[in-house]
């Protein structure tokens, strides 16, 4: 929710809905709200993800970090195609284009944390062999 809400903020009232020239590119308002927004949540993401939701990975902070980058990099991808798709060629408004695109990237995100980043190695425990009685 934080992500949208910063998203919201930044291409409606930071960014006024134009777009953002570089010497280099023109970025639309929609993708440079990502990128502002993306500012923040990457960062509270890794946090949130670490010390809340995947406690029990005892993977050293460095890989659960480089996983996390990797998988975020990914998920970058996900949403430039996502918003370029819904806001450029289907026309839909930028902001429920976003909350759509981070509802995708949220499933694909957490399936892919639960067995990547923070994966929890299964110990095997040999049961006892019980005895018909």
């Amino acid at each position: 929710m934080l992500d949208i809400i910063i998203y919201f903020i930044a291409y409606n009232f930071v960014l006024d809905k134009t777009e953002v020239y570089t010497p280099f590119i023109t970025i639309s308002p929609h993708i440079a709200a990502f990128m502002m927004s993306f500012a923040i949540s990457f960062p509270l993401g890794f946090a949130l993800s670490k010390y809340v939701v995947f406690t029990e990975s005892k993977l050293k902070g460095r890989v659960q970090l480089f996983r996390y980058a990797v998988l975020v990099s990914m998920c970058i991808l996900l949403n430039y195609v996502f918003l370029k798709l819904f806001v450029e060629y289907f026309n839909f408004f930028p902001t429920p284009s976003k909350a759509l695109t981070t509802a995708i990237v949220a499933v694909f995100s957490y399936i892919s944390q639960r067995n990547f980043t923070f994966k929890v190695k299964e110990v095997y425990v040999e049961q006892p062999e019980r005895k018909a009685v």
